[in-house]
């Protein structure tokens, strides 16, 4: 990616669209009708941009998946929640700014809501730790859950994490034991949960939240139990593989619904979630409401014997 913000496969697009502007400009403040040129690039950038994201490959998902500019947690609770109450801390530890979680109202129904959160610069990655929990995050996740298991109110996960903090202090604290309890707690919490892949879903950091009766899936958003970068490093002991890797993990939307590990694909706007969020906000929302309308129609044994066959299925 460039320090434009611009990924190499984009670059094309943004020529064209940047000379599109500079001839409106040129057109405004000349007084000169440019209108039949403008048309004639307009029509000719549109088709190159069902060219370029109509046919993406899986490595330049994975680049969408994580574009500086792509919708994180908050941008999305802002756009589809009234009244989002964030609550902090796991009672046992401290507070995991990489895992938010709190009360919110969805279209007049209470329900919990919990997302891992990126930040925007390095202050903000630094403080939100480049939305990887710590296990005090996840076990803030856990009483959450459980709190809303109490108050039947449905819960709501958004995923979008490289994967858990793999770091010392976090496996001092019990790292896989927080992911391995709530994968546990959730397969067997008797309210409905809808997940959602907003960015990356990365490993068990995902997977500590994801256990859903929907498992829902932004169209470029990615899933694997690993980083193609890993992988690679892994397989060919060379991470400038990563391409390669990331079309033999099969982590894309497209080849996951196909696989049976998501539910369903959520479309974004042409060319990623970042180039219009509001949409993709009531796109998504949309897509939430149906999902959880048709869960709740389900009486609590029903709900939990689905969920226990769709994961014995994959």
């Amino acid at each position: 990616m460039s320090g434009d913000g611009l990924l190499e496969f984009e670059r094309p697009l943004a020529e064209l669209e940047h000379r599109i502007q500079e001839l409106r400009q040129f057109s405004a403040d000349r007084h000169i009708d440019l209108s039949d040129e403008i048309r004639t690039l307009e029509q000719k950038a549109e088709r190159l941009r069902q060219e370029i994201f109509s046919s993406l490959s899986p490595w330049q998902r994975v680049q969408i998946a994580r574009h500086p500019r792509r919708p994180y947690f908050l941008d999305y609770a802002a756009l589809i929640f009234e009244d989002f109450l964030e609550l902090h801390g796991d009672r046992e530890y401290g507070d995991d700014p990489a895992l938010i979680g709190g009360l919110a109202l969805l279209g007049g129904q209470p329900v919990t809501v919990l997302g891992q959160q990126k930040g925007r610069d390095t202050r903000e990655n630094l403080a939100r730790n480049f939305g990887m929990p710590y296990p005090e995050g996840y076990r803030k996740a856990l009483r959450l859950m459980q709190q809303a298991e109490k108050f039947g109110r449905p819960v709501l996960a958004f995923i979008d994490t490289p994967g858990a903090f793999p770091g010392l202090e976090a496996e001092k604290r019990g790292q896989a034991e927080a992911i391995a309890h709530n994968i546990q707690v959730m397969a067997g919490l008797r309210v409905p949960i809808v997940a959602v892949i907003i960015g990356e879903g990365g490993s068990g950091g995902a997977l500590a939240i994801g256990v859903g009766d929907r498992v829902l899936m932004l169209e470029n958003s990615i899933y694997s139990v690993i980083s193609p970068e890993a992988c690679a490093a892994i397989l060919w002991r060379d991470a400038g593989m990563a391409k390669d890797a990331a079309a033999a993990l099969r982590l894309s939307a497209p080849e996951l619904l196909k696989l049976g590990v998501v539910d369903e694909v959520v479309p974004e706007p042409l060319g990623g979630a970042h180039r219009d969020v509001q949409a993709c906000a009531a796109t998504l929302k949309a897509a939430i409401l149906r999902n959880l309308e048709e869960l709740r129609r389900m009486d609590i044994p029903t709900l939990l014997e689905k969920r226990y066959h769709k994961y014995r299925a994959m």
